[in-house]
């Protein structure tokens, strides 16, 4: 009895890598004026943070490769890039980009970085004083009166 439902967890297993999720890849060159542009420590903590998920340099895991954990993984970067992509960002109106700002201001102090993604991530975490600072940044260039 343990032997088949052993042999099953394994086939199942083994037929779960057959699917996958594609993210885009990244062209073949990036154009480094389109990245976003903020201050030395801000954009630190983006790339620490924010990057894997909303740029084109993804550090992918190990374990970003095998289902079903790859199918949460990619599928994370594949909407994050879809919600913004700070190498995108030359490439965006003001319109984007204020809705942006706006939801970095609202998601960084709860949702970002996602909770799932620190627990392997320790470096990624941001203290209240760095949320606060990328929050003050982000409400900088919030231009209320014309989106």
């Amino acid at each position: 009895m343990f032997k088949q439902l052993l042999l099953w967890t394994l086939g199942t297993f083994i037929l779960l890598q057959a699917i996958q999720i594609d993210i885009p890849k990244p062209p073949k060159t990036v154009d480094p004026t389109k990245e976003i542009q903020a201050p030395k420590e801000i954009m630190s903590m983006l790339e620490t943070s924010c990057y894997d998920c909303h740029s084109y340099q993804t550090k992918m895991p190990w374990y970003g490769h095998i289902s079903p954990m790859s199918l949460e993984v990619k599928s994370h970067i594949k909407n994050g890039r879809i919600a913004v992509n700070f190498q995108e960002w030359g490439n965006y109106d003001e319109a984007k980009k204020q809705k942006i700002y706006k939801g970095i201001a609202k998601t960084i102090n709860f949702q970002m970085p996602m909770p799932m993604y620190l627990t392997i991530h320790k470096d990624a975490k941001l203290t209240k004083k760095q949320r606060n600072q990328i929050k003050v940044w982000a409400e900088s260039h919030i231009k209320e009166d014309e989106y």
